[in-house]
């Protein structure tokens, strides 16, 4: 059985995803700036993670004057659908694959200079000697990869109400030629302990779910640890967990990476086509992360 260790409830392209509407009604003077009808404030996620460094770098480099509030991913979900149901301006910190991008209609700003990166990756990494100990796992995890749509696709089931094991077994179900290509040829263990962390994205929720799934019928006793960015990877690092699908990179999580890559292995990309930067509707006059300067 799957064991499921919330540590701390929180919830690859990271973005600042900002929200208002033409021609909306508001309670503000319609004269007001957005920043000024927002008074300069982004909803961001857990103080500790890489996108929240990189927000902070954004504001500071494009020379804004918006300040970033630290939530979690679910305040900042909430946030986003509280200000798009009343129709109200919001500025909230983001990552795509996502659901809110089928939910609401967005778009990434340029970002001129580049402070965000290019399009990243989600990988996969374990704890070295991971090899010898589990080779089953090891194999399975080297395995795994999906798309952004199959991410998006399970986190959307996960947003509108389902169980996030049931949802992540009918994916698993729905597209066993995809799950075949990660299991075949590895013999099944009979019990063995397996440790996988991650982040409280729904993203990485979606992502640990049905690689966790996929180990427990491969006969593994799989526990889940949810925590935030840093202290996942110094648990990999020591060894206290042994692997997780949650590591965006090049640029999100790199000083984490930079920090342990002694004793983890790199195991390559389980998701390509995530992004990092700022959004806004497509109905919004706005194209730069420039044109938030003061």
């Amino acid at each position: 059985m799957i064991k499921n260790n919330f540590k701390k409830l929180s919830i690859i392209a990271l973005s600042l995803a900002v929200l208002t509407f033409v021609g909306c009604s508001s309670s503000k003077d319609s004269n007001e700036s957005i920043g000024e009808q927002m008074d300069y404030k982004i909803t961001g996620i857990d103080p500790g993670s890489g996108q929240m460094a990189l927000t902070e770098q954004a504001l500071k480099d494009y020379n804004t004057n918006y300040t970033l509030q630290a939530s979690s991913g679910a305040a900042m979900t909430q946030a986003l659908a509280d200000a798009y149901a009343n129709e109200e301006p919001i500025i909230v910190t983001g990552w795509s694959p996502h659901w809110m991008f089928s939910k609401y209609d967005l778009k990434y700003l340029e970002d001129p200079k580049g402070i965000f990166g290019e399009d990243e990756h989600t990988s996969t990494v374990v704890h070295k000697g991971l090899k010898e100990k589990l080779p089953t796992a090891y194999k399975v995890l080297d395995e795994f990869y999906w798309t952004p749509e199959d991410s998006q696709s399970v986190m959307l089931e996960i947003n509108a109400g389902g169980d996030v094991k049931e949802v992540a077994r009918q994916w698993i179900t729905d597209n066993a030629d995809t799950v075949s290509k990660w299991t075949d040829g590895v013999t099944k263990v009979d019990g063995d302990e397996i440790r996988l962390a991650y982040v409280a994205w729904d993203s990485e929720i979606a992502s640990t779910n049905v690689i966790g799934l996929v180990l427990e019928d491969m006969g593994y006793n799989v526990t889940l640890v949810q925590v935030d960015a840093g202290p996942m990877w110094t648990a990999l690092a020591s060894g206290d967990v042994d692997a997780i699908v949650a590591a965006w990179l090049p640029e999100t999580h790199s000083k984490y990476f930079e920090d342990s890559k002694d004793s983890v292995e790199d195991l390559g990309p389980n998701l390509d086509g995530a992004r990092v930067g700022l959004v806004v509707p497509t109905y919004m006059d706005i194209d730069s992360i420039e044109d938030l300067a003061k």
